[in-house]
């Protein structure tokens, strides 16, 4: 059996995962009696941890927010300057670690209290968002959404909210929450919809006003291997109104993966070229992607690419200097 130190920490990690863990769930995770479970949350507790207990057959243990953060984890200068930087991450500033942001975010704001939710909101009001550098923006996201529709999947909570189509027709929408991936520029929900019977992907950027209705759920087996083959197994099945683009880059697959893995999908065709594939609404942005990478390459489709880059090179010459 762990050391009650050990153990103790390993009870405040689980705690932290999940919003509410039955008392002999929670107990049989640390392989302890229900009275030790009990001694240890009382050890938290002592340390200023806000855990709350519920008695009864559906008794358990939850980990609250507290009137300031827990002690021996971070000050609050340093939890507000933690979930400004993870909600910037969500949004791609550093490309790769969304996932890691998300769930770093949503711990945080579980135990912040309220004071310090609105200086982490005053900061986000008045930060100027994102430049990146001539690529086309991610399409605005409440970090907010983000965090309720995280801490639902979490918590396998069903979930309300509104929704926006494609089409722009606005319905509510009761789903249970799956999984959050993030795919390119975008969040998307994997969730089971309980309206439609059946599995969707939902845009996050055109998600609003989640509502988590405190009823659980037993996670159901989705129909693809993961979460991100079901997203993009329905991107796909939209492309008609999307251009497929691809070209062979004259650079290693290495060297254009470290500008482009996040927008693109890179094959290495020998160790000097690779072929570069991506679907977009807009030529524009891989014209200006494209361009910025400082290397020969091959537009093989869509001739639409081609002809506009022609277009942008023609332009381009005739703004030179002035003879």
């Amino acid at each position: 059996m762990a050391n009650t130190s050990s153990r103790t920490l390993r009870l405040l990690s689980l705690l932290q995962t999940h919003r509410f863990w039955p008392g002999e769930e929670l107990a049989d995770r640390l392989s302890v009696s229900t009275r030790t479970l009990r001694r240890d949350v009382d050890r938290l507790r002592e340390l200023g941890y806000p855990v709350e207990a519920n008695r009864g057959v559906d008794g358990g243990y939850q980990l609250a927010a507290g009137a300031a953060l827990p002690p021996l984890v971070v000050e609050d200068d340093e939890a507000v300057a933690i979930a400004v930087g993870m909600q910037a991450a969500t949004q791609g500033a550093i490309p790769g670690i969304e996932e890691s942001a998300i769930r770093a975010l949503t711990k945080v704001v579980q135990v912040m209290p309220p004071r310090l939710r609105r200086q982490v909101d005053a900061l986000r009001a008045v930060t100027a968002p994102m430049n990146f550098g001539g690529y086309e923006p991610p399409p605005p996201l409440d970090p907010d959404v983000l965090i309720a529709v995280a801490q639902a999947c979490r918590d396998s909570e069903r979930l309300e909210f509104g929704y926006t189509t494609r089409d722009r027709e606005s319905a509510t929408r009761l789903a249970e929450p799956h999984r959050l991936v993030p795919i390119g520029r975008r969040w998307y929900l994997v969730a089971y919809d309980l309206t439609r019977h059946d599995w969707r992907s939902f845009r996050l950027d055109r998600l609003s006003s989640p509502r988590r209705t405190g009823a659980r759920f037993r996670p159901r087996a989705l129909p693809t291997e993961n979460a991100a083959d079901f997203v993009r197994s329905g991107i796909r099945g939209l492309r008609q109104q999307e251009y497929a683009v691809e070209v062979l880059v004259h650079a290693p697959a290495e060297v254009v993966r470290l500008r482009m893995e996040q927008w693109a999908s890179i094959e290495e065709a020998d160790e000097r070229t690779c072929v570069l594939r991506m679907n977009v609404e807009s030529l524009s942005w891989p014209a200006m992607a494209l361009g910025t990478l400082g290397v020969d390459f091959e537009v093989r489709a869509p001739v639409e690419l081609a002809a506009l880059l022609t277009e942008w090179g023609a332009r381009f010459s005739r703004c030179g200097p002035a003879r």
